[in-house]
């Protein structure tokens, strides 16, 4: 009778060779996916804050063509056509404090826009309304929207 010996499965060498491959492509790339997600939440904050500058020249122009005055409104989200905002657009006139929420809100005398991406960071821009002056032939300088500026960390905050 012949013996015959069967070879089904991996030997231990083999599963920690694959396991080792395997290490090393989730160190390079999960790195490189956070990477992204973090580019991905900077882009769509960029595109917001440029709808935003556009429809502030928008509104600017509406406002010169009514009132002879180029003025920009008070609420910068006001520029979007109502249940055309930013998703997570709320009115609570706070900080963002949850995950992909946009607010408007008063801070002292400055007035911001803040965001809250889903990594617990927050951003603001310093927005300030203004109107265009007598003398001033064009608008471009009604009012400012600042660039980011970095909050701190929401799980920094709370240590």
């Amino acid at each position: 009778m012949k013996k015959t010996t069967s070879q089904n499965g991996f030997t231990l060498i083999e599963l920690i060779i694959v396991m080792v491959i395997l290490g090393i492509m989730a160190a390079v790339a999960v790195p490189r996916y956070l990477d992204s997600i973090e580019n991905a939440e900077e882009s769509t904050e960029n595109a917001v804050i440029s709808s935003i500058r556009s429809g502030l020249k928008q509104a600017a122009n509406d406002s010169l063509y009514t009132h002879g005055r180029a003025s920009w409104p008070t609420n910068p989200f006001e520029v979007f056509v109502a249940g055309q905002e930013p998703a997570g657009y709320t009115t609570d006139n706070s900080l963002a404090d949850d995950d992909g929420e946009w607010t408007f809100f008063a801070d002292g005398d400055v007035t911001k826009i803040s965001h809250q991406r889903n990594d617990n960071s927050r951003y603001t821009w310093t927005y300030t309304k203004g109107t265009q002056n007598k003398d001033d032939d064009d608008a471009s300088g009604i009012g400012t929207l600042f660039n980011r500026d970095t909050v701190q960390n929401v799980s920094e905050e709370n240590n």
